[in-house]
């Protein structure tokens, strides 16, 4: 499973999702695509949050998988697809999206973008 930042955050706010997070984690093995690192850190410092104990905590809760040319390859393409059929996708969404397809790993979030998609598993 592949949690993307939302699923963090869930977690970190310790909602009811975030407990669902918390039951994952503690019954699979679960990945976190670097790219996510990056829109902890953003949410991070917007809220006053010391970044560095959350990508800590992730890291320890979860393998961080970095990108390589395949992903961005898949991801250029996903991209050019589905910002003709979702309103505000991104290439983040489409970097994270492509971590997932190449390592046969589903998404685990509740960002709206990825509602409807294969081998996504919303919040």
């Amino acid at each position: 499973m592949l949690l993307d930042s939302y699923a963090w955050i869930e977690f970190f706010q310790g909602s009811e999702r975030g407990e669902k997070v918390w039951n994952i984690l503690n019954s699979i093995e679960c990945c976190t695509s670097i790219v996510s690192i990056s829109e902890i850190i953003e949410w991070c410092l917007r809220n006053n949050i010391d970044y560095k104990d959350r990508i800590s905590r992730i890291k320890k809760m979860s393998k961080i998988l970095s990108l390589d040319e395949q992903i961005v390859l898949l991801a250029g393409r996903i991209n050019f697809y589905n910002k003709k059929k979702i309103k505000n996708w991104g290439m983040l969404d489409s970097l994270i999206y492509a971590t997932a397809r190449l390592y046969g790993l589903k998404v685990l979030t509740g960002d709206k973008h990825f509602f409807g998609l294969e081998d996504v598993e919303m919040l």
